[in-house]
């Protein structure tokens, strides 16, 4: 019985160490940011995320948008976020996924939380934002986007929340344009994105 057990535990174990969370590295031109991802919860969002870690699609890619509530004056429900990714380059984007909501992962969009960013539900692809403090208007059901769907979380930020709060401080283009009014002078550079487990 006790050796049944301490096989079991043994299997659990090793079970638990090779699906754990991914960890991953973003050096940025403002410093270090980790990332742990949650493939058991959000796998579709996850693997995408990881294909364009492993192809080093991200290197060279920035932070661009900073949504604070100094910027956002045309919308009444109010976030906090950094958004990075691609941008524009179709060269370097991959197909769109289908969407993983907070209703279906049980993620929720808190302090530090890693989101896939979209347009309609179905859109996402390499864009991504990471929350400052909770934001419970990007969940499912939310009413940041009309369409209730809300976005797909599927990790948060271990280490280097000091800069993403740095970044989102950055200075952006005053404007009657709320896109614009958003988006960074200055945009931080992702050099790399690599996994380090």
């Amino acid at each position: 019985m006790m050796k049944r057990y301490l096989l079991t535990t043994l299997n659990l174990f090793l079970f638990f160490s090779i699906a754990g969370a991914q960890r991953i590295r973003l050096d940025t031109e403002a410093g270090t940011i980790e990332l742990e991802l949650y493939a058991s919860k959000a796998p579709i969002t996850v693997a995408n995320f990881l294909r364009y870690v492993d192809d080093k699609r991200y290197d060279g890619a920035t932070f661009y948008r900073v949504v604070r509530p100094d910027n956002q004056a045309n919308n009444p429900i109010k976030i906090d976020v950094i958004q990075g990714g691609l941008r524009n380059d179709s060269l370097r984007e991959l197909p769109p996924i289908s969407q993983e909501t907070t209703q279906r992962s049980g993620l929720k969009h808190l302090d530090g939380t890693l989101s896939m960013a979209r347009g309609k539900p179905g859109s996402g692809s390499s864009e991504f934002f990471i929350c400052i403090n909770d934001q419970p208007e990007l969940d499912f059901g939310g009413k940041r986007n009309p369409d209730g769907q809300g976005f797909a979380a599927f990790g948060r930020v271990v280490k280097g929340m000091n800069v993403v709060r740095k970044i989102q401080k950055g200075q952006t283009a005053p404007s009657a344009n709320a896109a614009t009014s958003q988006m960074l002078k200055n945009p931080v550079m992702i050099r790399t994105a690599r996994r380090i487990r």
